[in-house]
């Protein structure tokens, strides 16, 4: 059985500690990677609630979801709406893993994370140009086909999964996996402000048209323009990507 499945405060009363105001959502990753790791709970335990845990880090409710955010997305606990959430891998299925989450902690905020991503994304759709094939464009044109179905955002959920689809497309269809593994970490790092950063009908048309601007590039046989519509859309993703980051910092 886990530990404390009833009570997981008291397990991590003590352990954590109050992180410095304004410290990046790193730091609270950070912190519960540390402990994770520490061997002080077993696979399937309950960790606190949001709350509780932002009293014992001393931190906002926001840093503390986006960090559970991010690591769920990195299969390390696993959310359950109206449960809880829970501890996915023991230590030893963890360690492995922090080698790569801590490489991506020692970088110096979003703005390098962005630069990492954008040169990423540009070299993926440059090698997809080279030997654009049907299915990968016929994919791709699904996705775009999919985000043109909800410009509005009443269903803005589905307007981000089909954007993220269309980048997974471009890195799969890149031929290069290791490009792919190392997108979708840095992706999984800022996956919440990504998925705020399109919150008005003008930011997912701007978006709609930006795509459909590589995929036609790409349909045309031209890898220029496939480059020059990535290089655009990841300079106008990026500041809308930062405004939400910053619009996030500015609520709690």
């Amino acid at each position: 059985m886990p530990k404390y499945p009833s009570d997981p405060s008291a397990e991590l009363d003590g352990t954590l500690t109050a992180i410095t105001a304004g410290t990046p959502t790193a730091a609270v990753a950070s912190q519960l990677l540390t402990y994770f790791t520490s061997g002080g709970l077993e696979r399937g335990a309950r960790l606190p609630s949001e709350r509780r845990l932002s009293e014992l880090l001393g931190t906002g409710r926001s840093a503390v979801r986006e960090a559970l955010a991010a690591l769920e997305i990195l299969g390390m606990v696993d959310v359950r709406p109206g449960s809880g959430t829970y501890l996915h891998s023991d230590a030893s299925e963890l360690l492995p893993r922090t080698l790569s989450w801590g490489l991506m902690l020692g970088s110096q905020g979003a703005e390098d994370l962005l630069e990492i991503r954008s040169a990423l994304e540009v070299l993926a759709v440059q090698l997809v140009s080279r030997n654009p094939s049907e299915g990968a464009l016929e994919a791709l044109q699904e996705q775009i086909d999919d985000m043109s179905r909800h410009t509005e955002l009443a269903d803005h959920q589905a307007f981000v999964e089909a954007d993220a689809r269309f980048h997974q497309e471009i890195a799969a269809a890149s031929g290069n996996q290791a490009l792919g593994t190392v997108l979708q970490s840095v992706r999984a790092l800022l996956r919440v402000w990504v998925d705020r950063s399109v919150d008005e009908p003008a930011d997912a048309r701007t978006a709609l048209e930006e795509h459909a601007a590589i995929v036609h590039a790409l349909a045309a046989g031209d890898p220029d323009a496939a480059v020059s519509a990535m290089t655009i859309h990841m300079q106008t993703a990026s500041e809308r990507i930062l405004s939400a980051k910053a619009r996030g910092h500015s609520a709690e």
